[in-house]
Parts: C-alpha cells; structure tokens; sequence
C-alpha cells in the first residue's frame, strides 16, 4: 500500500477515533449516575446544552481554550484527553494487528476499556453494562475466528472460573464481581493462552504500579483491579501471540 494512502487511512482511523472518544466521556459522566447516555451534552456547571460546533472533539476544546462558550466556566482536561487516547490507541491497534475485522473488534474492546478503567477507578466497581457490552464483541469474535472457537469458550472459563472462586471464598473481599466477569468476557475475545496471559500482566502491573502509587501519591490501599486487567488485555491483545511465542523459545533453547 502506497505511503500516502496508508497516512491518510490512519488519519480517518484516528478521527474516527476520537469522535467515538467524545462519546466515551458521556458514558464515563453518566453510567456511574444511572443516566440516559442519549440526552444532548451539556455543561456540567451552568446546564446549558451543547451546540453542535462546540462538540468537535479534541479541536473543539483547544479553540474554546478549555471553558464553556456559556458560562466560561473551565471544561475538565478528561474530555480532550479521553478523546485523543481513544485515537491514538485505534491507531496503534491498526499497527499492530493489520487492517482486518480483528482490529475492529479490538478497537471497540478498547473503547470500553477505557469507560470500564475511568468508572472503576473512581467508584471501584465495573457497571455490568459494559461487560456484557464485551461479551457480545467476544461473540463477535468467536464467529469472525470460528477455526478456535473451542479456545474462545476455553478463554471465557479458564481465569474467571478461578476468579470466582476466590471471589466465593474471600466473601468479595480478595476480588470484585465484576472482575470476575470482566475477565469471563475478556477470555471469550481473547482465547484462553492470551487471557491467561492478560492475567499475570495484570497483576504484575497492579502490584508495582499500585506499590508505586501508594508511595508517591498516598494513593489507598484498596486496589481497583479493573485498570490493571484492561492494560493487560490491551497488551496481551496486540502482542500476547508475539510474548508467548517468545517465552516457548527461551524455554525450548
């Protein structure tokens, strides 16, 4: 594919990107309240509804210089930031997985990662909406890779089952439901080596990065778990087959 197609093929993947991203803040804003994500956007501060040329996303922000057309009251950096690494990670997404119906898969999986990682770290619990909302692109993708479908159903078991487990064990206390869940639509997406591996990244992830956050921040000593699943099922995602293909051969040599 000749250059110049293939930059502006990314260019249209990112602003597809972040148009969706704009719809991403509103999920973010509004799930965790129990509100309709189909209103109009408007101001958090003085309510007054969005026009159309206000809500171009990411170009929109930096042209109003970050504040309301209304009432100048200052717009949260989530919304521009949210927007652009939507964009950005579809991009990356298309990089590393080629342009197929795959990477469209993941680049919806994506989207829902970030709502999921946003809403859990803030109230600590991942809405079942949007696990299921993943399940459904898990039988998405067990129909677009029919030839492992047994390794999908496998995925959908294999880390939830044990996480239930211990979510039955521990009353709820050493994981959370929706974790559980997360990583039951997660393996249906991703097969059962690549969820496998998404789960020790996870918790090789949480564990340092958490430690570092406690210590630099004085972050809590509660762990939301659903950031640091969605970082590993984005890597074991796009590069999971690369890292177990490497790891078997330090093994066998």
């Amino acid at each position: 594919m000749p250059v110049q197609i293939t930059i502006l093929l990314y260019i249209i993947i990112f602003l597809y990107g972040i148009v969706i991203g704009s719809f991403l803040n509103v999920c973010i804003c509004r799930i965790p309240e129990k509100e309709s994500i189909m209103p109009r956007s408007h101001c958090m501060n003085c309510g007054g509804t969005l026009h159309w040329y206000d809500m171009f996303p990411v170009f929109s922000y930096i042209i109003l210089k970050g504040r309301c057309r209304n009432c100048g009251a200052k717009i949260s950096k989530q919304y521009p930031l949210i927007e652009a690494l939507n964009g950005i990670l579809y991009i990356i997404v298309f990089m590393a997985n080629g342009i197929n119906i795959n990477s469209v898969l993941y680049c919806l999986m994506t989207s829902v990662l970030i709502v999921l990682t946003m809403i859990d770290e803030r109230t600590f619990e991942i809405p079942l909406c949007l696990n299921i909302v993943l399940a459904v692109i898990g039988a998405a993708m067990c129909i677009a890779d029919r030839q492992n479908i047994v390794s999908h159903i496998i995925g959908a078991v294999c880390v939830s089952l044990f996480l239930f487990v211990l979510w039955f064990l521990s009353s709820g206390r050493a994981i959370g439901g929706g974790d559980v869940k997360l990583m039951a639509s997660a393996g249906l997406i991703l097969g059962w080596q690549l969820v496998i591996l998404a789960f020790i990244l996870a918790c090789v992830l949480g564990s340092v990065i958490h430690l570092i956050r406690m210590k630099i921040s004085k972050a809590k000593h509660m762990l939301a778990m659903g950031p640091y699943l969605s970082i590993g099922i984005f890597i074991a995602a796009l590069w999971g087959n690369k890292m177990i293909d490497w790891y078997v051969n330090i093994l066998c040599h």
